[in-house]
């Protein structure tokens, strides 16, 4: 047995009906009689909801969406004991370990879970809970801008 001579079962592929290009499907070309959807080019836009007003403009539209936000990667102080004594954390350091998946626009770190060894942590942003933790364990803590 070859890849070249394997076939699909008989009755398994079966050819498109294509609608008004003559042979079996004459007079309307299954498309029943007239309408919208007889048409040539006929058919509704995604959303029509024939004529009665549509749900997206029915609905109350409520708050607002800055367009200047920014997004900030948040990761607890508990995850980094999966880094060894005295080393060096910062947002390379934590896309290399796989507790953070991009960068955004700022990496955070808050003060949830302990830390018992130092650690130079380099981040954007921390807590006051997660610097206090990190300089009561030895650790020193530098917030890059």
């Amino acid at each position: 047995m070859d890849l070249k001579t394997l076939k699909a079962p008989a009755g398994s592929r079966k050819k498109c009906k294509r609608i008004g290009r003559g042979g079996a499907h004459g007079g309307t070309a299954g498309k029943g009689h007239k309408g919208q959807k007889a048409r040539s080019g006929g058919g509704a836009k995604p959303g029509f909801e024939g004529g009665q007003m549509p749900m997206a403009r029915r609905l109350p539209k409520r708050g607002f969406r800055n367009p200047f936000r920014r997004e900030i990667i948040t990761i607890n102080l508990g995850q980094l004991n999966v880094f060894p004594e005295r080393s060096v954390v910062d947002a390379d350091a934590l896309m290399a370990r796989g507790l953070i998946k991009k960068r955004g626009d700022g990496v955070k770190l808050l003060g949830k879970g302990e830390i018992q060894y130092p650690l130079s942590v380099k981040l954007d942003a921390l807590s006051k809970g997660a610097r206090t933790k990190i300089e009561a364990a030895g650790g020193s803590v530098v917030e890059v801008v």
